[in-house]
């Protein structure tokens, strides 16, 4: 994958994050805001913890800095996958949000190609 092929890609993810954010607000009373500029997507609670999920280029993964931890996810057979735990970025973004900020966010599979 070259560099522009995974930036296409990768915003493509962080835009599909940032509408299932708006769904999940419209849904609910839920307190914060989220903003993507050039490849970074920050998420920020009612209580101004923030998330930030970013795309990381000379890596060619996204990646997420939580109150729980820093999180990097590869493309593997079309999804993200953790490097480490094995998990994809959907299912931990939908915990992380949960555990930091308190909100139920419906997210689909984040698909890497």
């Amino acid at each position: 994958m070259t560099d522009s092929e995974f930036i296409t890609v990768a915003d493509a993810t962080l835009a599909a994050i940032g509408a299932a954010l708006d769904a999940a607000f419209n849904a609910s009373d839920a307190d914060g805001d989220w903003r993507q500029n050039d490849g970074i997507l920050e998420i920020e609670g009612g209580d101004s913890s923030k998330l930030i999920v970013n795309r990381h280029v000379p890596n060619r993964e996204i990646w997420v800095a939580a109150r729980a931890g820093g999180f990097h996810f590869r493309a593997e057979q079309g999804r993200w996958v953790d490097t480490r735990s094995g998990e994809e970025l959907s299912a931990v973004l939908v915990r992380l949000l949960a555990q930091q900020v308190g909100w139920k966010v419906d997210l689909p599979v984040l698909r890497s190609a």
